[in-house]
């Protein structure tokens, strides 16, 4: 039972970044744009977050140091998803290619500015942000011993952010505009809503929300940023993919994902795994081969939005 308790526990650690991307995703497929770039951006995130507590850490409360540092990360992201949306929207450059060209260059720019400041590409940092334990909810059978003992504010954050995300697409004018936009831009224009402006909203949120999505991934898992999610935003992609576009069964996808990179990362901890005999490089291979099958097997009935990275010229209806 322990060693379930603990899997979960460390579940939530690699479900969570999954699960805030991948809803960035959402948004900005839903408006229209394919965002391809979520790689880039998590490290874009990670990067000034990461850097903002290398430098405040020891004059700051832990919390409120993190809190700010996920601000920092989102509002990084969303500026540089404005170059994506840029292209994207207004010069109608070709969403896939402008995507990869973001992803090519964060990593190259983070090396370069970490190289410019401190003559080292890591940023190292101390985790001090973990907290052992939430005083009454820790006392909960089983719940208490996942989500509130030995956890970050960012699983919270994460959850919160799925029910506002869930709310905005589908109990607000502003998630119906926007996934209108993305369905039928023609018939949105043709209604006065201005589609170049939903498009631009759900991507700088897309933007937002996975630069977060990349503090969040980095912050528990390692003490120093080498510019580098570990191919976090594709697998993102693929959760996104695999929920259909919809916010709870991403929520379920990121889930599954998380429990299958807890495997791959955890997996000596756990006597039962080590009993099998089996070879290491297998279960660090499971969450992609995990990815591949779901996949195969997915695509069939996933149904994406229509009209998904579909260029609109207003006027042409």
């Amino acid at each position: 039972m322990d060693d379930i308790l603990f899997l979960l526990s460390q579940t939530m650690i690699f479900a969570i970044p999954l699960l805030i991307v991948a809803l960035g995703g959402l948004f900005s497929e839903r408006s229209g744009v394919i965002n391809i770039a979520l790689e880039g951006i998590m490290v874009i995130g990670a990067f000034c977050g990461i850097f903002f507590i290398h430098f405040m850490q020891d004059s700051m409360n832990p919390q409120l140091c993190l809190i700010i540092a996920i601000l920092i990360a989102g509002v990084a992201g969303m500026i540089f998803t404005l170059f994506h949306a840029i292209a994207s929207i207004h010069l109608k450059a070709d969403q896939t290619i402008s995507g990869t060209a973001l992803n090519i260059f964060a990593p190259a720019f983070c090396i370069f500015v970490a190289r410019l400041i401190q003559q080292t590409q890591q940023v190292e940092f101390t985790d001090v942000f973990r907290i052992k334990e939430i005083p009454i909810l820790s006392s909960i059978p089983i719940i208490g011993d996942i989500l509130f003992k030995n956890t970050y504010i960012t699983t919270f954050l994460g959850i919160l952010i799925l029910i506002i995300s869930w709310f905005i697409l589908y109990k607000t004018k502003f998630g119906l505009r926007l996934r209108s936009c993305g369905e039928l831009p023609q018939a949105a224009d043709s209604a006065g809503i201005n589609v170049y402006k939903m498009r631009y909203a759900g991507t700088l949120i897309s933007g937002f929300l996975a630069g977060i999505g990349g503090l969040v991934f980095v912050l528990p898992t390692s003490t120093n940023f080498n510019a580098d999610v570990a191919g976090y935003g594709f697998l993102a992609l693929a959760v996104l993919i695999f929920g259909q576009w919809k916010p709870w069964r991403i929520a379920g996808a990121a889930f599954f994902f998380g429990f299958m990179k807890t495997i791959a990362s955890a997996y000596s901890g756990i006597d039962f795994f080590l009993s099998l005999g089996i070879p290491n490089y297998f279960y660090k291979i499971t969450p992609y081969i995990a990815t591949l099958l779901v996949l195969a097997f997915v695509s069939k009935n996933s149904a994406a939005p229509k009209a998904e990275g579909e260029p609109y010229d207003k006027g042409k209806r």
